[in-house]
């Protein structure tokens, strides 16, 4: 049988592996736990009752998280002309057509959040195969395809989160920083919450929100009670 460490074994320390936690009992004890010499992401992860297999029952969303994430977004934005500037006037990080796109075709990826405009769609379609297994492929869907570069630039760096559910039926993000204040964990916990819920696919049937749980990047995970979310949201 696999050691546990020592740091591992006391954070688990009064935590019931079996129980299901009030929202605000859960985000305190996920603080209390943090103990990484680094500012630890609080992540959450959410078990849908869908079979993402077929096309009806697919979960993809985005939400605008009302105290940010707490980390630095790099943004890429695909355009040309009058909307290149505007993207460096908003503040992108890096902005570029043909020039960007054959740096991407050659391996480097230095951002975390590709925008492209709708003009721009036809080139960035050849990086499917490269932005699509790492989530970063512009979709209108998602607000990242759009004529306003500004505001999906402003969203982006300000706590703008993508979602999509795994093959297994789960939904993992990162949805804030153990250094928030617990209310203001539990509400970018909400706001996600209800994004998802309201993506509900056609196809669910049943249950659709199964289980909840959140960590920290180095942390114990904690269940949370389902009711407790709905009664907040």
């Amino acid at each position: 049988m696999a050691k546990i460490a020592k740091r591992i074994a006391k954070s688990r320390e009064g935590i019931d592996r079996t129980k299901l936690y009030g929202l605000a009992e859960a985000v305190q004890m996920i603080k209390e736990r943090a103990s990484a010499k680094f500012d630890e992401t609080v992540e959450i992860a959410m078990n849908l009752g869908v079979d993402p297999r077929h096309a009806d029952q697919m979960v993809r969303g985005v939400v605008n998280l009302p105290n940010g994430t707490g980390r630095t977004v790099r943004v890429a934005v695909f355009a040309r002309g009058a909307k290149a500037d505007e993207a460096r006037a908003a503040g992108a990080d890096i902005v570029g057509a043909e020039d960007l796109v054959e740096i991407v075709q050659g391996g480097t990826i230095d951002f975390d959040r590709a925008i492209a405009t709708p003009d721009m769609m036809g080139l960035v379609g050849r990086l499917g195969k490269v932005l699509g297994p790492r989530g970063l492929m512009p979709n209108p869907r998602v607000g990242t395809v759009t004529p306003d570069v500004t505001a999906a630039i402003k969203a982006s760096k300000g706590g703008a989160v993508e979602f999509r559910v795994e093959k297994a039926g789960i939904i993992h993000a990162g949805i804030g920083k153990v250094s928030f204040e617990a209310e203001a964990i539990a509400e970018n916990i909400r706001a996600f919450t209800d994004a998802v819920q309201k993506a509900k696919p056609s196809g669910a049937k049943g249950n659709y929100l199964q289980r909840v749980s959140i960590t920290s990047t180095m942390g114990p995970g904690v269940k949370v009670d389902l009711s407790s979310l709905q009664a907040s949201a």
